[in-house]
């Protein structure tokens, strides 16, 4: 008898596990149904992968970028309602590489619930990265989208990614992907042919912090920020010091400030360059970590890019 209430005792709570278990798979796996009916919901960090995902996407994805323009990723911190949006998520997509050093836990979390959660930095071959000793050690520098090529194998990443995950919707991912990787491609075209401009003497870019290292590599400019890659750090008397003193001895005509960081900084370079009898103007504003307003031509990735390559062509050259 007692063998009998046990079993079924035993068998009772199986149940009941099992359809706790249901509710929790049903709850963190949810791509499964909606993959069915093209409706993935894709949260995504920065606003260069928001837009990058709403090109790819169109019409089928519903997309929700936590970060707006002109924010600083590197200082950014998930509200209650961002988690929740994260939870709620088909599939995430973020930088990596420590770019939203805020939330690394957040994404670990999201994983251990089953939701795909993606650094679209891993689409990067590390002998492609580079790395910023001064400010992390042997991390790899996460500002990757500057440079087009390598911006192009992030969008043959999220677009496998996407198919994966919705397979249904495969050919209008696929199709999407092809069309704007001819884009990039013009893109990279109009890059060279500004660049011819601006002497090879005359390619040295200053910005308030570190974000343009892969520009610099790719088109050949020695690239120096005020501060590390990641604007936590802030500049000393001593950076400032020995930046106005480079750009005094090499007579760089033009610093330039940037949209998400604070623009003291390069303002006190100025100062400091013009008190050693040089004077250096400010170039302009470049577009380093967020894109510009929705409305605008720089607020999509191609936009933005032209932008900068304008700005500092029309200020160097």
């Amino acid at each position: 008898m007692k063998n009998a209430i046990l079993c079924i005792i035993l068998a009772f709570i199986l149940i009941i596990g099992a359809f706790f278990w249901y509710i929790y798979s049903t709850n963190t796996n949810k791509y499964n149904s909606s993959q069915h009916n093209g409706n993935l919901k894709v949260v995504t960090t920065t606003t260069m992968i928001t837009d990058l995902v709403n090109i790819l996407g169109k019409d089928v994805l519903k997309v929700d970028g936590l970060m707006g323009s002109g924010v600083d990723p590197h200082l950014y911190q998930a509200t209650e309602r961002d988690v929740k949006k994260l939870q709620e998520a088909n599939v995430i997509f973020y930088n990596g590489l420590h770019l939203e050093g805020k939330m690394s836990d957040l994404f670990e979390e999201m994983s251990k619930l089953n939701i795909p959660t993606y650094a679209v930095t891993d689409a990067i071959s590390t002998s492609k990265l580079l790395t910023a000793e001064e400010s992390y050690g042997k991390n790899f520098d996460p500002h990757i989208w500057s440079d087009v090529q390598l911006w192009k194998e992030v969008v043959e990443f999220v677009k496998e990614k996407l198919i994966a995950l919705d397979p249904l919707n495969g050919e209008v991912y696929a199709k999407n992907a092809s069309l704007y990787l001819k884009e990039l491609d013009y893109l990279q075209e109009y890059i060279n042919s500004r660049l011819l401009e601006v002497p090879q003497n005359q390619r040295i870019l200053i910005t308030a912090h570190d974000a343009f290292a892969y520009f610099g590599n790719a088109y050949g400019f020695t690239v120096l920020g005020l501060q590390g890659i990641s604007t936590e750090t802030e500049a000393g008397i001593l950076d400032v010091k020995n930046l106005a003193e480079f750009i005094t001895q090499h007579k760089v005509s033009a610093i330039f400030i940037e949209t998400s960081v604070q623009t003291r900084h390069i303002e006190a370079l100025q100062e400091a360059v013009l008190s050693r009898g040089f004077n250096v103007k400010i170039g302009g504003k470049l577009f380093s970590d967020s894109l510009g307003d929705p409305d605008e031509a720089e607020g999509t990735y191609i936009g933005m890019v032209k932008h900068n390559v304008d700005t500092i062509v029309d200020a160097l050259k």
